[in-house]
C-alpha cells in the first residue's frame, strides 16, 4: 500500500518531467526553423536572391546549417512537427492569396492557358521522369512544381503523395532553381519577344514556378505587367486544389490497387485499406482549408490588413517547413538526387516557355 502511494506521488511529476522534456525538445527544433525561415525572409528582398524566394533560401539554409553545424538530436521533434503541421498550416493560409473575382474578371482565355500550361506541363514532365526512370514520386513533385507554383505546390503534393522529405526538399529547390534561371532568360529576351507590355506579363504568369519568379520577371517592364503577371500566375495557383486533391485521390486508389495484387495476406490487405482511409480523409481537410480561405478573400471578410499580415504568416509557416525539410537532408544526397529532377524540369519549363508563347500568339493575347 505505501509503494502504491509512493508511485502515486511519483507519477504527475515524472509526467511534468517528462512535459518540460519534450516542450524543451520542441522549443529547441521551433527555434532554428524559426531564425532560417526569418533569415531567408531578408536574404530574398536582396537583388538576385529575391528570384529564389523565401521557400526556396529557407532549404538552402537549413541545408547548410546542417552541413556546417549539425541537428541536435534533442531538436528533431519539434523540427519533424513544424514540417508536418506547419506545412499544412501554411498552405491553408496561402488560400488567401486568390481572389476568384480577379480570375474570373481576367477572362476564360486566360484560364483556358492555365489549364492547357498545366495540364500539358505535368503529363510531359512526368513522362520524361520515367523515361529517364526517374523515381515515381520525385517525378510528380518534379512535374506538379514546374506547372503549378513552385516549391509551394512540391509542399502541397507531397503529403498527398507520401513522399520523403529529401525528394520534396530536392523537388522544391530543383524547380526553383529552373525558375530563377528563366527569370533572367525573360527579362534579357524581352526585347526579343515581340510582346506588349500587357502580353509580356501575361507570358510571364502562365509559364514561370514561383510567384517570386514572376514578379522578378514583371516589375522591370511596367506596372501592368507586373499586375497581370500575378493575376495569371494566381490563376495557375487555384489549380492547386483540385491537382492536390486529384493526386491524392490517385495514389491511394494506385497504392490499394498495387497492394491487392503484390499481397496476399488479409491482414496486410487490411492495413492498407485502413492507410488509404486515413490519406482520404487528410486531403478534403487540407484542401478544404485552402478553398475556404480563398473564399474569406473573394467575399472580403477579412480586413487587407488582416489578410496581408496572415499571407505573410503563411510564408513564415511554409519557410519554417522548408527549413525543417533542409535540415533532413545532407549535400551527398541533395547532389545524388538533384540531377535528373533538374534534367526533367529544364526540359519541361522549356516546353511550357514555347507552349505558352504560341498560345498567347494564338488567342491573341500578345
Amino acid at each position: 500500500m505505501q509503494f502504491f502511494q509512493h508511485v502515486t506521488k511519483l507519477g504527475p511529476e515524472k509526467k511534468l518531467q517528462g512535459y518540460i522534456k519534450r516542450f524543451r525538445s520542441f522549443s529547441s527544433g521551433l527555434l532554428i526553423v524559426v531564425i532560417l525561415a526569418v533569415a531567408a525572409k531578408y536574404l530574398a528582398q536582396l537583388p538576385v536572391l529575391n528570384m529564389m524566394g523565401q521557400l526556396v533560401l529557407a532549404i538552402l539554409l537549413g541545408i547548410i546549417f546542417r552541413a556546417a553545424a549539425g541537428v541536435p538530436e534533442k531538436a528533431n521533434a519539434g523540427i519533424q512537427l513544424i514540417s508536418k503541421k506547419g506545412l499544412r498550416a501554411g498552405i491553408i493560409l496561402l488560400g488567401l492569396r486568390l481572389n476568384l473575382h480577379d480570375i474570373v474578371q481576367a477572362g476564360p482565355k486566360v484560364l483556358a492557358l492555365a489549364v492547357i500550361n498545366i495540364g500539358f506541363t505535368l503529363i510531359t514532365v512526368y513522362l520524361i521522369c520515367r523515361a529517364i526512370k526517374m523515381d515515381r514520386r520525385l517525378g510528380i513533385l518534379t512535374a506538379c512544381g514546374t506547372a503549378i507554383c513552385g516549391a509551394a505546390a512540391v509542399a502541397a503534393v507531397s503529403p498527398q503523395i507520401k513522399a520523403t522529405d529529401n525528394e520534396t526538399a530536392v523537388s522544391a529547390a530543383t524547380v526553383a532553381i529552373l525558375g530563377t534561371i528563366f527569370t533572367i532568360v525573360y527579362i534579357s529576351a524581352y526585347p526579343l519577344l515581340g510582346l506588349s507590355e500587357s502580353g509580356y506579363g501575361i507570358f510571364a504568369g502562365a509559364t514561370l514556378h514561383e510567384v517570386a519568379h514572376v514578379i522578378a520577371a514583371s516589375a522591370p517592364v511596367g506596372q501592368q505587367a507586373a499586375d497581370l503577371a500575378v493575376i495569371v500566375k494566381l490563376t495557375r495557383v487555384a489549380m492547386l486544389a483540385p491537382v492536390a486533391l486529384g493526386l491524392g485521390l490517385w495514389d491511394n486508389r494506385r497504392q490499394h490497387s498495387k497492394s491487392e495484387k503484390n499481397q496476399g495476406k488479409k491482414v496486410i490487405l487490411d492495413r492498407e485499406e485502413t492507410h488509404g482511409k486515413q490519406n482520404k480523409l487528410q486531403v478534403p481537410w487540407f484542401i478544404g482549408g485552402f478553398l475556404l480561405m480563398s473564399g474569406v478573400n473573394t467575399l472580403g471578410i477579412l480586413p487587407e490588413k488582416a489578410t496581408a499580415d496572415l499571407l505573410v504568416l503563411a510564408y513564415l509557416l511554409l519557410a519554417m517547413a522548408m527549413a525543417g525539410l533542409g535540415l533532413g537532408i545532407d549535400l551527398k544526397t541533395f547532389g545524388r538526387l538533384g540531377g535528373k529532377p533538374f534534367a526533367a524540369g529544364l526540359a519541361g519549363s522549356l516546353l511550357l516557355s514555347l507552349l505558352g508563347y504560341g498560345l498567347i500568339q494564338l488567342m491573341g493575347l500578345t
